[in-house]
C-alpha cells in the first residue's frame, strides 16, 4: 500500500486516512466541532503556519468536507463550515476523544468533558448497532466481503481473513502497557 495512493485502495479505512489521516487534519476538525470557524481562529487555537494550515483547510474544501463562504469581502475573508460529510465525521472524532480519555488522560482526569443538550448529563460516546441498538466491541463483530470488494482475480484483490478481531485491551492491561 502506498501511502500517497491510499485514497485508490479497496478499503473504506485506507480511503478515509487519505482525507484525515494526519495530526493537523484532524486538530482541525476538532476545532471545527468546537464551533471554530474562521482561519485566524484556528491558528491561534493550534499554533499551526499559515502555510500548512491553508493546505489543510483547502484540502477539506476538496473533498467536501467543508465548504467556504465569504464573510467579508475587503479583504476577502472566508468561515469553513462542516457540510453534512463532515459532520459524519463526529463521531470517528468522538471515538479518538473517548479513547484518549480512557487511555491518555492523566491524573487530573480528562482535559474536556462533552454535555448533551437533550438530556443535560455529560456523557460518553458509544457505538451501537444500527438494527438492534445494541453496543458493538471488537469481539462480536467479524468482517466480510460486501458488493464493493473487487471480483475475483482483479488486479485490486485483496483477502479479507474470516477471523475473529483480537479482543480489545482492557483497561487495567492498557495502563500497565503504558507505564
Amino acid at each position: 500500500m502506498k501511502w500517497n495512493a491510499l485514497d485508490e485502495e479497496t478499503c473504506s479505512l485506507a480511503r478515509t486516512v487519505a482525507v484525515i489521516g494526519d495530526r493537523w487534519t484532524l486538530l482541525i476538525l476538532r476545532e471545527c466541532f468546537m464551533r471554530t470557524r474562521r482561519f485566524e481562529g484556528f491558528q491561534t487555537a493550534l499554533g499551526v503556519t499559515r502555510h500548512l494550515l491553508a493546505d489543510r483547510l483547502k484540502k477539506l474544501v476538496r473533498v467536501g468536507v467543508l465548504r467556504r463562504i465569504p464573510y467579508q469581502e475587503a479583504p476577502a475573508r472566508y468561515e469553513y463550515i462542516l457540510t453534512q460529510k463532515g459532520l459524519d465525521l463526529y463521531p470517528v472524532v468522538m471515538s479518538l476523544v473517548h479513547w484518549g480519555d480512557i487511555h491518555l488522560a492523566d491524573e487530573r482526569g480528562r482535559p474536556r468533558v462533552h454535555h448533551h443538550v437533550n438530556c443535560q448529563h455529560e456523557f460518553d460516546p458509544v457505538m451501537v448497532c444500527s438494527e438492534c441498538r445494541e453496543p458493538l466491541n471488537a469481539k462480536e463483530v467479524h468482517v466480510h466481503a460486501g458488493p464493493g470488494f473487487p471480483p475475483l482475480g482483479s488486479k485490486l484483490k485483496r483477502e479479507i481473513p474470516k477471523t475473529k478481531a483480537p479482543a480489545p485491551r482492557s483497561r487495567k492491561t492498557a495502563g500497565r502497557a503504558r507505564a
